[in-house]
């Protein structure tokens, strides 16, 4: 079935079709979701091809990942909210792979003069970021997911990466725990750096002594968590609670503590930053391990509205999102063991 017998068959003007499934601002929402509805009923499917001559756009949105630095559970989470957002609108997400800063840069390049994408998407904001300002130049339009340190002249989403890690920390310092571990994201990225900032802030609120030889910075992963875990575990006056930046780390922080011989939730407290995934589930362990709770599937979901909202024409240049983290306390958080 092609646009013009589809049109016939639903009552509407072609235009008007292929306006509507084209993401124009000018269609009303109830209009776009009807002829949406009515497409996916009669299996109507727009010619790609035929659609990026009409428009002018490409049908697809762009990310660059690093090798090694962004292929990780939290990648594969928000990809599939925001697919999951942008398959309503049939718009494809173009993946390119690169190895370095420099590679993701020349890879934009490469987007932006090949028309294959209409839009890209930034993640893991550093400090010093220079992506943001070269995107600008090529004027390809962008969102940002996290944030640069100017805060502006480009939509972005994040989460209060800040007040997430100086609750969690207050809460292990009211419980009485006075030697609070943190092992954080990789060294120079922004959310990693607000993290820092929201924890620094709660021991010094609380009367606690910063001990820099009770923070990590590195990759969210199993293997990071346990070597991070054993090193505090080694030390002379070990902490009693342990601030673990993913559920990844988590997962290793847990390993260490057992072959350490000890208790979660009795000899070390945990909190774990919990971006919600459908395969590990801090409800069914054992012990439940405390969270500060964030959906990156849903994040995925909300860029894609924010991308769709770009590509319909909206001035969204100072658009910005904080979203609020939820703590969540399980088994795995008790006062340290001299208080029992």
């Amino acid at each position: 079935m092609n646009l013009k017998e589809f049109a016939k068959a639903i009552g509407m003007s072609q235009t008007t079709v292929s306006r509507a499934l084209s993401g124009y601002p000018e269609v009303k929402s109830e209009t776009r979701q009807r002829i949406l509805k009515l497409a996916q009923e009669h299996g109507y499917h727009p010619n790609r091809s035929a659609a990026g001559l009409a428009t002018g756009r490409a049908g697809a949105v762009g990310i660059v990942l690093r090798e090694g630095k962004s292929f990780d559970p939290n990648t594969t989470e928000f990809l599939a909210g925001l697919g999951s957002r942008l398959e309503s609108r049939q718009i494809d997400i173009m993946i390119a792979v690169v190895e370095d800063r420099e590679g993701e840069l020349a890879a934009y390049q490469r987007l932006a003069a090949s028309k294959r994408v209409d839009a890209v998407i930034v993640h893991t904001p550093t400090i010093d970021d220079e992506r943001m300002d070269f995107l600008k130049k090529l004027n390809m339009p962008f969102v940002v997911h996290g944030r640069g340190e100017d805060d502006g002249g480009y939509p972005w989403l994040d989460i209060d990466n800040y007040d997430a890690v100086y609750r969690a920390t207050s809460y292990l310092s009211d419980l009485g725990h006075k030697r609070i571990a943190m092992i954080n994201g990789n060294n120079g990225d922004v959310f990693a750096e607000h993290r820092d900032q929201g924890y620094r802030k709660a021991l010094k609120e609380h009367g606690l002594p910063l001990r820099t030889e009770l923070i990590t910075f590195g990759q969210f992963t199993d293997d990071f968590g346990y070597r991070s875990m054993q090193d505090f575990l080694s030390q002379k006056a070990p902490p009693t609670a342990v601030l673990a930046g993913s559920m990844m780390t988590a997962l290793g922080v847990m390993r260490a503590v057992r072959s350490g011989g000890l208790m979660l939730g009795k000899d070390i407290s945990l909190i774990a930053h919990d971006d919600v995934f459908n395969y590990i589930n801090a409800d069914n362990m054992v012990p439940t391990v405390s969270t500060t709770r964030s959906s990156m599937r849903d994040a995925g979901v909300r860029i894609g509205d924010i991308l769709l909202q770009l590509l319909a024409g909206r001035d969204l240049t100072n658009h910005a999102e904080i979203w609020p983290v939820e703590l969540v306390l399980r088994q795995s958080t008790a006062p340290p063991p001299h208080e029992h």
